[in-house]
């Protein structure tokens, strides 16, 4: 995988939001377009857009996107609708990040829960593992996991 491209209602916002919260600092790499030609490719009748790079982990860019042409609709998605995807990220101590998380302001779904089996969970190989959702600046989910001491990094 090369990178994931997020649309955002304010690059700048979204830079400084996704450093300062989760650490993925911009990589130096920007770029702007406005022709017919990048309209085209992503199907947005005169597209005038920025974006601006970092790299999250050894080798993911996640590309935030600001489209200033046409004026983008605000994100509404729930994580069941179709299309609707998420990143996730993993981290050593989940209860660590929630605490800065919710010190921070930054709105998280609900408490981080533990996946065992039981209560109509059938959490299989990643029985153990903690989960919490949360959203950035403009309501896109985002989700945090801690895989439990005795797997390892053997990722299913």
């Amino acid at each position: 995988m090369h990178h994931v491209g997020i649309p955002v209602s304010d690059l700048a916002r979204s830079v400084r939001w996704y450093e300062d919260v989760l650490g993925i600092a911009p990589n130096g790499v920007t770029i702007a377009a406005a022709n017919p030609a990048i309209g085209a490719i992503v199907e947005v009748e005169n597209a005038s857009m920025r974006a601006s790079f970092a790299l999250a982990g050894d080798n993911v860019l996640l590309e935030l996107i600001q489209y200033d042409n046409p004026e983008p609709e605000p994100f509404t998605g729930r994580n069941c609708d179709v299309g609707v995807m998420h990143l996730c990220f993993e981290v050593d101590d989940l209860d660590a990040a929630h605490r800065d998380l919710v010190s921070r302001g930054v709105y998280v779904n609900a408490d981080p829960a533990v996946l065992q089996d039981g209560d109509g969970v059938d959490a299989g190989p990643l029985a153990g593992t903690k989960i919490l959702y949360l959203r950035d600046p403009d309501g896109i989910q985002l989700e945090l996991f801690e895989l439990p001491d005795d797997t390892g990094n053997d990722n299913p």
